[in-house]
């Protein structure tokens, strides 16, 4: 058996099949695109899944069907019923993200031909062993009343010669392939390969170790033979034709003909792990717990690249939820093991993308912006990461079990996703309440949801009185600001008096737009509308007041000066919608958006920060087109097809009718399903201005602006601030100048502030050097509180020490910030004492940072610490003579 390299076995398995007259496929993405049942991509057959259903006659291309192709197909396992998660690193042949090398039959073949070409592959083509091959077979089950699989048995007998003790019996756990709670499934038959030596071979047969999570006897293929569509209610239905679909782990086959041991140790992972290893300054093979940490970056950069490149971001929901939980998993291991404190995850994704450019160049094709992407998940970690571990190593210090309030506020304050605090408390031996965070985070959704959501009340039927007896609705308001309308409800309880018309152009408040407000009179009475919400029955009318007489017809009258400038908003909205993905790329969608009189919010994703000059690109862009006065079109009733293929942007997630609105502002710039209101053409905006740029979350951005009349007001402000400064400065020919000079005289004045502060401070240290205590063993401790100094000025202040002490000499020196609930603690060792006497500043202000409430390390000679207990500084200045002598005593 020759060696060959991991590109040569892909290709030969596709080679293979193609002269087996079977069409080669792409992989589909890893997050399936029209499948709501599956989170992620998890075998093979499921972008085939139409076809096993009977919904599609075969795989189609170019105008022809075929019933027998082949492919690599990208998948991720880490959720629900196929989760591997917490095998990776910890084994040698678990990974998040794996590619399923199939064959596929599509009513044409079925187990003769899988059976027999699975063993011409793996042994006349490929060269294994025969008597280091078991087959597995489907041993039958009573209750869903199927019977051993004979065929099969028979069919490994006839077509493979293969040793009859060599085939295999097992139940429904093993033998029987389905692809969730739902689906089609049907019985498979296993290979599986010993790979021990043969003195172990001959001591046991491998028939006893098959699907015993023995890494030396494991499964290579799946074929499965699909017969049967799951029910809801757990019952078999039969399809209309059977199928083939086979399965061959790739990593694992490319650690079998390469000849190694572990799929880590292929060529596959080799040059990430080379990657890892300069980055960390460690080599793989060395130390387990090292080389699990490395091994768990090497699968999980494989998983969170590929999920960005098919559209999933890191967040906080669903998909995005799962891939923060891998990254950060993978971070949390290179700070813990592999010392990595600054962002280095993103540095693999070149690597990555070079060593799959061919076969899948999804992920060179957007490999900046996967670069981006994790380097800003990363960042944003890594400034918690450090506090939460701390915070971590204090709840397990004295107890043997994380309570869900401890997990919750890791997860709220710290970002550590449940799975991570889990796997931590694993290592530690310790217990975590997770029922008890279940129902924290449950309250919490609850409260953003009643935060979130202004909800109209009409669960009881009594609190309404009718007026006019009719089910008629009509909303008229994006033709008219005035209607003549009947009252057909009324609700004089509680504290917001409503009635419910059956005509209005009251927009009611939906899509990120505010209601509108107004007059509803009938020309003796005028109820002011202060609110307008939807409801099944109509828009519901927050009114001032009710009317006296409910009775005949009353004018609905829209506040027109206000609807205008709303509306403004809203179609500067898509406007900046559409120059968002001009400038920044495809990836921008949006989030969540929030549209009233005064201005515009939008939230939507994308990885970084924006610049200045791309948001000055972007502004620019919105007001040439503002300029260019582009009229509206407005498509009602639109078919949500047509829409869908005409291109119209859709909000992911949002629910539809099968009819739409399409609003318009030159078809090839801006085109969306909307059912705000808006301008008649981009002129009436007036102007476009940016106010803010800011994260609304990990992966969203959110920009707010203002345009019309807001926008002038705000030019105006701006004129008259100018104008204020310049009259407190004096007038200049160069304003910039003036401030500049203003703010380098005053970073003079704090330069020589702190130099005071210095000198004062170092005079406090001659008088703590004054005042040191000799301890046994001819120490002299130098100890102290230095008032209202940070950390930076103990440091500053430790080196001080080191050169003024001499021989013999530990200066440990503390400061606290009361405000901030914090305390720092900065220790100097002399040479003497180190090389001598083995006492170093690190073990130090380990032990003091311990008491401090938090944790402390640096050089031998000079370490820092901090901690959340400064109340605590003067009985640990007291106590470290004692402190010392431990020290001592453990070196």
């Amino acid at each position: 058996m020759s060696h060959k390299s991991s590109a040569q076995i892909r290709q030969e398995f596709l080679d293979f099949f193609k002269s087996k007259q079977h069409l080669p496929v792409p992989s589909a993405p890893v997050a399936p695109k029209d499948d709501p049942t599956l989170l992620f991509t998890n075998a093979g057959m499921n972008q085939f899944k139409p076809i096993f259903l009977g919904e599609q006659s075969g795989y189609k291309k170019e105008g022809e069907t075929w019933q027998r192709v082949v492919d690599s197909q990208r998948c991720i396992r880490v959720s629900g019923k196929h989760n591997d998660l917490e095998e990776v690193g910890r084994d040698t042949y678990h990974h998040t993200l794996f590619e399923m090398l199939g064959n596929w039959s599509f009513g044409d073949y079925f187990k003769r031909e899988a059976i027999r070409w699975a063993w011409e592959l793996l042994v006349d083509e490929w060269g294994l062993e025969p008597d280091r091959l078991y087959a597995t077979v489907f041993g039958g089950d009573e209750d869903d009343g199927l019977p051993v699989d004979e065929e099969s048995i028979e069919l490994w007998k006839s077509e493979t010669g293969i040793e009859e003790d060599h085939i295999l019996k097992f139940g429904k756990k093993d033998n029987f392939w389905e692809m969730g709670e739902t689906g089609p499934c049907g019985p498979c038959s296993e290979v599986h390969v010993d790979l021990r030596p043969d003195e172990e071979r001959s001591g046991k047969p491998g028939a006893e170790l098959v699907n015993m999570d023995d890494p030396k006897v494991m499964e290579i293929w799946n074929l499965v033979f699909i017969q049967f569509n799951r029910q809801a209610d757990g019952s078999l239905e039969k399809l209309p034709a059977q199928h083939v679909d086979t399965g061959m782990g790739f990593e694992r086959m490319c650690a079998v003909l390469q000849q190694k041991t572990s799929n880590y140790d292929t060529d596959l992972f080799e040059p990430l792990l080379n990657k890892i290893g300069d980055l960390a300054g460690v080599i793989y093979g060395n130390e387990e717990q090292v080389d699990i940490a490395m091994r768990v970056i090497a699968d999980h950069i494989r998983a969170v690249s590929f999920s960005i490149a098919d559209g999933v971001s890191p967040g906080n929901d669903g998909r995005g939820y799962v891939v923060r939980r891998i990254l950060r998993r993978a971070i949390r291991y290179g700070w813990d093991r592999l010392e990595l404190k600054e962002p280095f995850f993103h540095k693999l994704v070149p690597v990555l993308a070079e060593q799959f450019s061919e076969v899948f160049p999804v992920l060179i094709q957007q490999q900046e912006y996967v670069v981006n992407v994790i380097r800003s998940e990363e960042q944003s970690f890594l400034n918690t990461l450090g506090q939460g571990i701390e915070l971590f190593e204090e709840m397990t210090r004295e107890s043997d079990r994380i309570s869900g309030a401890e997990a919750f506020k890791l997860h709220d304050t710290y970002g550590f996703p449940i799975d991570l605090t889990q796997l931590m408390a694993r290592e530690r031996g310790v217990e975590v309440d997770q029922e008890g965070f279940r129902q924290l985070m449950q309250k919490q959704k609850d409260r953003a949801r009643a935060a979130g959501t202004f909800t109209v009340d009409q669960s009881t039927q009594e609190e309404w009185i009718t007026v006019v007896d009719t089910e008629d609705f009509e909303f008229t308001g994006y033709d008219e600001l005035m209607s003549e309308a009947r009252i057909k409800a009324l609700r004089p309880a509680g504290d917001q008096k409503a009635l419910i018309l059956d005509r209005t152009p009251f927009y009611a408040e939906s899509g990120g737009q505010v209601a509108d407000t107004g007059v509803i009179s009938n020309g003796d009475e005028h109820l002011r509308v202060l609110d307008v919400q939807p409801s099944p029955d109509g828009h519901v009318h927050i009114v001032d007041k009710l009317p006296e007489n409910p009775e005949g017809t009353w004018e609905a009258m829209v506040d027109g000066e206000r609807r205008r400038e709303i509306r403004k908003h809203h179609s500067a909205t898509h406007l900046v919608h559409a120059a968002l993905k001009q400038v920044l790329g495809d990836h921008v969608a949006q989030k969540g958006s929030l549209v009233d009189e005064h201005h515009l919010r939008f939230d939507f994703s994308h990885f970084e920060q924006i610049t200045p000059d791309e948001l000055a690109r972007i502004e620019e862009i919105v007001n040439d087109r503002i300029q260019e006065n582009i009229v509206r079109t407005e498509e009602r009733e639109v078919p949500i097809e047509e829409a869908r293929e005409r291109g119209a942007t859709m909000l992911f997630g949002e629910k539809y009718g099968d009819r739409v609105r399409v609003i318009s502002f030159d078809p090839d710039y801006s085109m969306e399903l909307c059912g705000g209101t808006h301008v008649d053409a981009t002129g009436e905006i007036g102007y476009f201005r940016f106010v803010g740029e800011s994260s609304a979350a990990a992966g969203v951005r959110r920009i707010e602006a203002k345009v019309g009349k807001s926008a002038d007001h705000l030019l105006r402000s701006e004129h008259e601030l100018i104008g204020q400064i310049r009259r407190e400065i004096g007038q200049s020919e160069d304003l910039v100048h003036d401030i500049r000079q203003l703010k380098e005289d005053r970073k003079s004045l704090e330069r020589e502030l702190e130099q005071l502060q210095h000198q004062q401070s170092l005079s406090q240290l001659n008088e703590l050097f004054e005042r040191a205590t000799e301890l046994e063993g001819d120490i002299r401790l130098v100890r102290g509180e230095i008032p209202h100094a940070d950390m930076d000025l103990l440091k500053q202040l430790g080196y001080e020490a080191l050169e003024k002490a001499g021989e013999s000499t530990v200066t440990i020196l503390g400061a606290r910030d009361e405000e901030e609930g914090k305390v720092y603690v900065a220790a100097a060792v002399s040479r003497d004492l180190i090389s001598e006497r083995n006492l170093k500043a690190g073990d130090l202000v380990g032990r003091i940072g311990q008491l401090l409430g938090g944790g402390g390390g640096g050089q031998p000679n000079l370490a820092t610490a901090g901690g959340r207990k400064p109340e605590k500084l003067n009985e640990v200045l007291d106590r470290l003579p004692s402190i010392i002598t431990e020290v001592l005593n453990q070196s």
